[in-house]
C-alpha cells in the first residue's frame, strides 16, 4: 500500500512540473517526410523558454529503433554548451544542427547525402529542468529507380509473340514502367500488352509495323529513368533453303572424304605394287647371246656322237626325227615349247637296210621330254 501511493505521488509531481515549466516545442511541420537518395532533409524542432526553466539545456535528437528489445541511437547532441555531431559513427560529417548556437530556441538538424539506411523514426528531445519536450518525424529515404535496361526477348520475327522488357535494378517499391513508341506513328502495335509492374510489353502475332524506337520509363515517387530500344521486326528465314543447303554442304563434304581417301588408297596401292615388280624376276627374259654358240655346238657334238653309234635297227625312227638334221637356230632357242616345229606329215619313210647301203652309220638317240629336251 506505501508502494502504491508513492508511485502516485511521483505521477502528480511529474505532471505538475511539466505544467508548471514554460518549455514548449513550437514546430508544427510535416511529420513523414519522403526523400530521394543523396539529397538532404531538415528535420525541424523549433522550441521557446520560460523565466522558471532554469536548469541546463541538453538536446538530443536519436534513431528509435523498431524492435523493442535493441536501444535507441543517439544520432548527434548537444549539452553543456556543445554540440557532439560525430557521435554516430555512420552519420559522421553528415549531419549538424541548424543553428551555431541551439540555446536560441532551434535544435533542428540537417542531414546530407541521405542513405536507404537512414530512414527511420527519428526524435527530438528538449531538456531544461524542470521540463521536458519532445517530438517525433518519420523519415523515408527513397532510392530512384537506376538508368533501365531495355531488351526483347525471344526472335524478332513476323508472325512471332515479341517480348519487350524493362527493368532497373536498383530503386525504392513500388515502381512503374511506362512504354511509348517514338518513331513512325507514335502509336504501339494494336496487339501490344503492357505490364506496368513488370516493365514488359508482350506484341503478339508481330508485323513489320512494329519495328521502330521504343521507349521505357522506370518511376517511382522520388526520380524516373528510362532507356532507348531499336526494334526490327524481320521476316521468318527460308527453312526449306537453309535444309538444302546443309544437305548440299554434307554432301561435298563427304564427296571430298571420299576422294581423299580414295588417293591415299591408290597411291598406296602403286607404291606396293611397284615395290613387288622390283623383286619379281622376270619369265620371259631371253638368255644371253653368249649361249648361243654354246648350245648350237653342244648340239653338233651331240648330233655327231648320236649318228656313230646309231645302227641299222634304229636308223628308220632316226629318219622319222627331222629335228636332228639340222643346227637349231637362236630363234629356234627363244621360241616357247608349244611352238616347236612339227615334221612334214607327208616325210617319206625309208627302211634300216636302204640307209646302210647308202653309206649311213647307226646312232643311238637319248630320250627326250616333250618339249625337246634330253632326259
Amino acid at each position: 500500500m506505501e508502494l502504491s501511493f508513492a508511485r502516485f505521488c511521483c505521477v502528480l509531481l511529474s505532471l505538475f512540473a511539466g505544467l508548471a515549466s514554460g518549455l514548449e516545442i513550437t514546430s508544427t511541420g510535416q511529420t513523414s517526410i519522403e526523400k530521394a537518395s543523396g539529397q538532404g532533409v531538415k528535420l525541424d524542432c523549433q522550441f521557446t523558454l520560460a523565466p522558471e526553466d532554469s536548469g541546463p539545456l541538453d538536446i538530443e535528437w536519436s534513431l528509435l529503433s523498431s524492435d523493442n528489445q535493441k536501444e535507441d541511437k543517439v544520432v548527434i547532441l548537444y549539452s553543456g554548451d556543445r554540440a557532439y555531431e560525430d557521435y554516430y559513427e555512420p552519420m559522421k560529417g553528415r549531419v549538424h544542427f541548424n543553428s551555431a548556437d541551439p540555446k536560441n530556441g532551434d535544435a533542428s538538424i540537417n542531414l546530407t547525402g541521405l542513405k536507404s539506411s537512414d530512414s527511420g523514426t527519428y526524435q527530438c528531445k528538449v531538456k531544461k529542468a524542470p521540463g521536458i519536450r519532445s517530438r517525433k518525424m518519420l523519415l523515408i529515404v527513397m532510392v530512384k529507380p537506376s538508368k533501365p535496361r531495355c531488351y526483347a526477348e525471344g526472335p524478332t520475327q513476323e508472325g512471332k509473340d515479341i517480348v519487350l522488357r524493362c527493368t532497373s535494378s536498383e530503386g525504392t517499391n513500388p515502381l512503374q514502367y511506362s512504354w511509348e513508341k517514338t518513331s513512325d506513328n507514335k502509336l504501339l502495335p494494336a496487339s501490344a500488352v503492357l505490364d506496368p509492374v513488370g516493365g514488359t510489353i508482350n506484341v503478339k502475332n508481330a508485323s513489320a509495323s512494329a519495328s521502330g524506337t521504343y521507349r521505357c520509363i522506370s518511376s517511382n515517387r522520388v526520380g524516373t529513368e528510362d532507356c532507348i530500344l531499336y526494334l526490327n521486326v524481320t521476316p521468318p528465314p527460308n527453312t526449306a533453303g537453309i535444309i538444302a543447303g546443309a544437305i548440299i554442304a554434307v554432301l561435298l563434304i563427304l564427296i571430298i572424304i571420299a576422294i581423299i581417301l580414295f588417293c591415299c588408297c591408290r597411291a598406296r596401292h602403286r607404291k606396293k605394287y611397284e615395290k613387288e615388280i622390283c623383286n619379281e624376276i622376270r619369265e620371259d627374259v631371253p638368255p644371253p647371246k653368249s649361249r648361243v654358240s654354246t648350245a648350237r655346238s653342244f648340239t653338233v657334238g651331240s648330233q655327231r656322237s648320236s649318228l656313230g653309234s646309231m645302227s641299222p635297227s634304229n636308223l628308220h625312227e632316226y629318219a622319222l626325227k627331222p629335228q636332228y638334221d639340222k643346227i637349231p637356230s637362236s630363234e629356234d632357242y627363244e621360241r616357247p615349247p608349244s611352238h616347236a616345229p612339227l615334221p612334214p606329215p607327208n616325210a617319206a619313210k625309208m627302211a634300216g637296210p636302204n640307209l646302210s647301203r647308202m653309206g649311213a652309220i647307226p646312232v643311238m638317240i637319248p630320250a627326250q621330254n616333250r618339249d625337246g629336251s634330253i632326259v
